[in-house]
């Protein structure tokens, strides 16, 4: 599996993020149709406000799902955190994300 970011995260911390990730919500869905533009300026605004983020993929083929991921990682610079069925958590550290927003700093 190739990693995004220009920073590998430690076993230690996607274990947390899996931890905090098991509670969130998806923020962003790719369609069966595919990856829009749309979602890919949501997935940089939720990448940007909330740093670890769920996204729920909707194709019904994993190698199209797996397809999706890396396009949706590179695009972003964001790391594949963990990937489960049609779910994937994402993390792209974020400094100037007030902590108030942060996924990361609000529960860890």
């Amino acid at each position: 599996m190739p990693q995004h970011s220009t920073q590998k995260l430690t076993s230690a911390q996607k274990k947390s993020f899996r931890a905090i990730g098991h509670h969130l919500d998806p923020v962003v869905q790719i369609s069966e149709n595919g990856i829009s533009e749309g979602a890919l300026a949501e997935l940089d605004r939720a990448l940007s406000d909330h740093e670890l983020i769920k996204v729920k993929l909707m194709s019904r083929e994993r190698d199209e799902r797996e397809e999706q991921l890396n396009a949706l990682c590179d695009h972003s610079k964001a790391e594949l955190v963990q990937k489960i069925g049609k779910m994937a958590l994402l993390y792209r550290p974020n400094p100037d994300t007030p902590q108030r927003l942060s996924n990361v700093r609000r529960f860890s």
